[in-house]
């Protein structure tokens, strides 16, 4: 008896499985022949579409173009292959430019603004590797393996960003010496700021902890576009450290009078770049 009920159901729900499929398949050519626009609204909702910041993407003026240090290092051939393909969008906050899980399709630079890379965690708290102030290219090593991202990249207030299709990128690593050496210069810094992002990680001081962190944005290989005056507010340098408003105020107020920077009207000056570098400047 059993058996049989359990054949008996088996059957109805095969018809009804069957029955259903059928219906799907009846319900698409009817929608295809009667309603075809109704059929490509639904087709358009289940494809992926290109982001706002890739709509928005535009060509480079020339003075944008002077602003991105490895252009100059490239011969006349290379240089027209890059400008033909470079782009550039304007970023708003908290958009995002990569994010973890993404295929990457362009390698990019900070042209103006300011921008983080951060990941988040399984509990959903965000964890900031670095800063990316202008003139700072990132992402290389991913575009280099065509990976997805591990990290987001979102700017901090409004930012110029600059892009070049990761096939390009590949092109001049084939072709172009002076390419290929700054790429490996970037790769050799980036080992250290990461390698020093993990010791700032582990200090308790936080005004050794401001000065450590400034001193990465500071940094002439990575971020030539920087100087020495850094646009930057003491919340944005809060999000950057992970500490408040208030206590990056406290930390600023104790460098300034140690001399190795200067609070401006906007921004830092850097005064004594080895000293925001060491930490016997704070004992």
């Amino acid at each position: 008896f059993c058996r049989a009920t359990r054949l008996c159901m088996d059957a109805i729900i095969s018809q009804a499985f069957d029955v259903r499929l059928s219906f799907g398949r009846q319900f698409k050519a009817f929608s295809v022949g009667v309603f075809p626009s109704l059929s490509a609204n639904l087709q358009r909702l289940s494809m992926p579409t290109d982001s706002a910041l890739h709509l928005r993407r535009r060509s480079l003026t020339a003075a944008e173009l002077d602003a991105i240090p490895w252009i100059h290092l490239l011969s006349n051939l290379e240089r027209d292959r890059a400008v033909d393909d470079l782009k550039i969008a304007d970023a708003d906050p908290g958009e995002y430019i990569c994010r973890i899980g993404r295929p990457v399709t362009y390698w990019f630079g900070v042209v103006d603004g300011l921008l983080k890379m951060s990941s988040d965690n399984a509990e959903g708290q965000t964890m900031t590797f670095t800063g990316v102030p202008p003139g700072g290219w990132f992402g290389e090593g991913t575009a280099m393996k065509r990976e997805t991202y591990r990290y987001n990249i979102q700017p901090l207030r409004k930012s110029r960003v600059a892009g070049l299709h990761v096939d390009t990128f590949h092109w001049l690593l084939d072709h172009s010496i002076g390419f290929n050496r700054f790429v490996m210069n970037q790769l050799n810094e980036r080992l250290g700021q990461f390698i020093a992002a993990r010791e700032i990680d582990r200090m308790t001081n936080p005004d050794i902890r401001v000065a450590r962190s400034l001193a990465s944005l500071f940094n002439p290989v990575l971020y030539p576009g920087v100087g020495e005056v850094l646009r930057i507010t003491q919340q944005e340098l809060g999000y950057l450290v992970g500490l408040s408003r208030q206590r990056v105020n406290e930390a600023l107020t104790a460098l300034a009078a140690h001399g190795a920077i200067k609070v401006e009207y906007g921004g830092l000056r850097v005064m004594d770049l080895q000293a925001l570098r060491s930490q016997l400047t704070f004992r």
